[in-house]
Formats: C-alpha cells, structure tokens, sequence
C-alpha cells in the first residue's frame, strides 16, 4: 500500500482520493436520504451532497498535476458553484477552507494534511450564522481535532485518513445526544453520514481500493433523474461543438425553446447567439441526436465531436466572438425561487424579474442564482430563496457576484416571499426596499401540506406513511388521511383573533372546486377574508399564509 504508507500527498494522489471519495458517496446518497428526520418526499441531504461533490470532482477528472494546491483549489470552485441546500454548502465550505490550508503548497506533509481538515472546519462553522452541533459540523469538527491531538503518533497519510474517519463515525454515533430530534426519530445526522461516507472512499483509495460508481436503484423524481443524469454526462459521453450559420428561411430561432431541446439530448456547456450564427458546445451521450436537433435552423460551418473519456479541449474558446449588444444595467431587480406553472406566474406578477426553477423537490445550485444574477444585469438585486434549504446557497452566490450588490430576503417559505413581493417598491432604494421587505416576512405564518413517505413520530405527533402532515412555520403539527381535513385543522391552528387574510396556494394535486369548498369553509368559520391562487406545484398539496 505504497499511497497508504506516503508521508506526503501531491495533487495526482490527491485527486484520485477525492473522486474515490465523491463515487462512494454517490454509491450511498440513497441511506442519506433516508436518514432526513421529516418524513417528507423530498429529503434530499444525500442528493444534494451528491450533486454538489460530482460537481467538484467533474473539474479535476481529467487534471493531471503534482500540485496539490491546484486540484484542491479547482475541487474547491466545482464545488462552490454547484453546491445545493445546506448541506451541499456546508460540503463545499469544508473543502473551501480544506484548499485554503493547502495554498501555496506542491504537496502537503501529514501535518499539513491535517491543518487543512482544521482549516476546513473552521470556514465551514464561519459560513453559518447559527452552527448547531450534532450536525456535519460537529463531525468535521471533531474528526480534524482529533487528527490534529494524534499528530505524534501518525507516520503517514494514510494513518491520518483512518484516524479521521474512525473520529468521524464516533461522531456521527453521538450526533442524536446533541441534537434531541435525533434521538426521538431514532436516526444519525444525515450531513455528518454524507461526510463519513466522503472519508471512507478517500481511504479506499489510499489502500488501493479507489472506489468506482455503482448503479443506484431507487425511485426518483423527474427532475432528480433529469439533474443526474446531466452531471453524469459532463463525466463521459461526448463533447459536441458547431457553429451554425442561422437561415431566416428555414426555422425560426427562439434561443429559449433551443435550450430546452438541447437539454432534452444533453448539457449545455454554451449557447451563444451573435447576429446571424450561434456557437453551441453540449455534452451528450448522443451526438447525432445533438446535431440533428440543430440543424432545422441553418446551415453548420464547424462541427467538432469528441470522446470526452480521451480528453478534448473546446475550439471555440479558442475563437473570438462578437457578442450581441450589452445588456443595459438596471437599477433593481428581485429574483425568485418556486416550482410549478401557476407559482412562477403569481411571481412575475408581483415585480420579480427572473424565476430560479426549484425548491422542495430540487434545490438550486450557487451556479443557478450566479447566472440568474448576470442574467437580471442589475445595480442592486434582491434575492428570494423561499426556502430555508436554499439561503445558504442564495448567498453563497452573492459572495461571488461581485459586479452588483446583492441582498438575500431570508424567506423560507414561499408566502413570505409572495408578501416580500409585494411590499417591494421600484421606486424606493435598494436599502428601503431591503428593510421593508425584511420586516414584512416576519408578519407571516406559514404553513404546508405534503404526505409522510415513511411512519415515524416527530413531536408527538404520530406519522403514517401515505398520510397528509401539516407543517406549521416548519414544525409538523398534525397528520391525517385526507388532505383537505389536514389543512383545516392546520388552519384552525394558524388563525388567531388578529389575522386578517389566509391565502391558499393549491397544487397540481387539487382540484379548482375542491379548493373552492374548503376556501368556504375557512371563510364562514373564521369570519376572514381567503384568497386562492393556483400555483401548480409538485409535492405540496397546499401552501397557507396567514397574515
């Protein structure tokens, strides 16, 4: 075990332990998954985890260099912009710091090694504004620190990695006796198991054992499938380039519905429109398919496909292009988080600019809001997150945004961003329209109803599987067989003598007259006035504002 027994790490080794590392997490991220405490269909801490370090180690798979500073950092960047939901941020922020320690360095000592894991987590509890224990942090906190403790008596890297992941399945073990609802589901921290399942393929590697992807069977979501199936695909397949001539009289370009078509063949590395011609390069499994779809439009000038497992570089970088016109910068802007048809549009109706696809179900990415932020082309932009999963993501994008100002509106859920929106003024300054829509986020109940994917008992309230939770300002307070009887009983809880207004945003799951009925209901027992709003959502039967 010549890696196992080194007392030095260098940025070949390096690289082959973190993709080693990456496929055995991507081999487990199901068990992490199972382990979200709610019992909710959308928990999602190991995909999250999983898509944020494919997204890291896709930037160093074809890196070939002894310096170790330099696959550590270009790990670092993959995974900071393709980070998604806590998780993934906090993921990407260990490894943010894990190359900070390594700055500089062609190759790192054991000890150096180790000060990267404690620099590590130390930028990771930084990045949080409230750290709480019996979570990842804990577990990469302890497990540097116990590296660090044990120095004297480690002769190679390979006994420093073994040290690291024996703290780090202790700590996973204690993570219930930190965190009380923990213990009550009777479940370890899903963040800190991604993490163990990261340190164990990095020791595989180091005994020689560099651990290979697997097939994962297990029922997704559309768009969980659709998202892994494109960051797989940036790792093997085919790299397609062209540059086509466009035709007026053949058919007519719209970039949008170009995007999606391609999507549907593969990644979309670019897409760039000058006047008469685009420059397109995808990453696909199937080139023809890429090609064929293309060609309706014009006529191709330059066509370049190449095997991505043999390495390419991309010829268009090498080409100077004419863009079209610059974007004229705005004062303002305010991107938005949600899913569904009628929820985007409800959105764009109350002064918000561009619409990040996602939530519950799929959490954006940093890289998602980075380019919705170049996208808006504004002097002051104000995010939405409408999730408590995607703020850390949300900001993470406005730290690397650095051609406007950027203020993150924490709304986690979306009726708090609805009335963000609607206290948003155009004509106010960024700063006004900061405070007021900060302030009015706080005057908002919110509640939920989506169906328990498993039985468990949360406080004190006992889950089916199959049954209707309603979940009030993020707390599971009821549960019961028909979705309509839990939202009334949600709403009874909600509603006090001071609440003027309930809005009813109701998903792809209800019916106009179904909702109708109950907004009846609502509105003759309580004496309020109900507003309803048909968002279209996936998974959530029912989003509820009480204000």
């Amino acid at each position: 075990m010549k890696d196992y027994d080194s007392k030095v790490v260098n940025g070949n080794l390096l690289r082959s332990m973190i993709i080693s590392g990456a496929n055995n997490l991507f081999n487990h991220y199901p068990e992490v998954d199972a382990l979200n405490v709610f019992p909710v269909p959308d928990g999602d801490t190991g995909t999250n985890m999983n898509l944020t370090i494919t997204s890291g180690s896709k930037e160093i798979m074809n890196l070939n260099t002894k310096n170790v500073y330099d696959v550590a950092k270009s790990f670092s960047r993959g995974l900071l912009m393709g980070a998604r939901g806590n998780s993934g941020v906090i993921l990407s922020q260990i490894f943010r710091g894990f190359a900070q320690g390594l700055a500089g360095k062609e190759e790192a000592s054991i000890e150096e090694f180790a000060l990267a894991w404690k620099k590590g987590a130390e930028v990771a509890y930084k990045a949080v504004m409230k750290p709480v224990e019996g979570t990842i942090l804990t577990v990469i906190r302890e497990s540097a620190e116990e590296l660090m403790d044990r120095l004297d008596e480690i002769d190679s890297i390979g006994k420093a990695m073994e040290v690291l992941l024996e703290r780090g399945r202790t700590s996973l073990a204690h993570t219930p006796e930190l965190l009380p609802v923990l213990k009550e589901v009777g479940v370890v921290d899903s963040g800190g198991s991604g993490l163990v399942y990261v340190f164990e393929g990095i020791l595989f590697a180091l005994k020689g054992e560099v651990v290979e992807r697997k097939q994962v069977t297990i029922s997704r979501t559309s768009d969980e499938i659709e998202e892994e199936a494109k960051v797989i695909e940036e790792e093997k397949g085919y790299c397609v380039e062209f540059i086509l001539k466009l035709d007026s009289k053949k058919k007519k370009f719209n970039q949008e519905r170009v995007n999606t078509i391609l999507e549907s063949a593969g990644r979309i590395i670019r897409l760039t429109k000058t006047e008469d011609e685009i420059q397109v390069c995808v990453h696909t499994q199937k080139p023809g398919v890429v090609i064929n779809l293309s060609q309706p439009y014009g006529e191709f000038t330059e066509i370049k496909v190449e095997n991505m497992e043999n390495g390419h570089h991309h010829f268009l970088d090498e080409r100077k292009i004419e863009p079209e016109k610059p974007k004229e910068w705005v004062e303002m802007a305010v991107i938005s988080t949600s899913v569904g048809e009628g929820l985007n549009a409800l959105f764009k109706s109350l002064n918000v600019d561009y619409v990040v696809s996602g939530g519950q179900t799929m959490n954006p990415s940093t890289e998602d809001f980075v380019e919705a932020i170049k996208t808006v082309h504004a002097r002051n932009v104000f995010i939405l997150p409408n999730n408590k999963n995607i703020v850390m993501a949300a900001e993470q994008a406005c730290m690397v945004s650095k051609d406007c100002k950027c203020y993150v509106i924490p709304t986690t859920t979306i009726p708090q961003g609805l009335v963000a929106c609607m206290v948003y003024n155009p004509e106010d300054t960024a700063e006004d329209n900061e405070t007021n829509m900060r302030e009015s986020i706080g005057g908002v109940k919110s509640g939920q109803i989506t169906f328990s994917i498993k039985d468990t008992k949360i406080d004190g309230v006992n889950i089916k599987k199959d049954e209707f939770m309603g979940i009030f300002n993020g707390k599971i307070v009821n549960c019961h067989r028909n979705k309509n009887t839990t939202l009334k009983e949600l709403v009874k809880k909600m509603i006090d003598e001071d609440s003027s207004i309930v809005t009813i945003i109701y998903g792809e799951d209800v019916s106009e007259s179904e909702v109708q009925l109950l907004a009846d209901y609502i509105s003759e027992k309580y004496s309020i006035e109900v507003e309803v709003h048909n968002g279209g959502q996936p998974v959530y039967s029912y989003f509820v504002g009480v204000e």
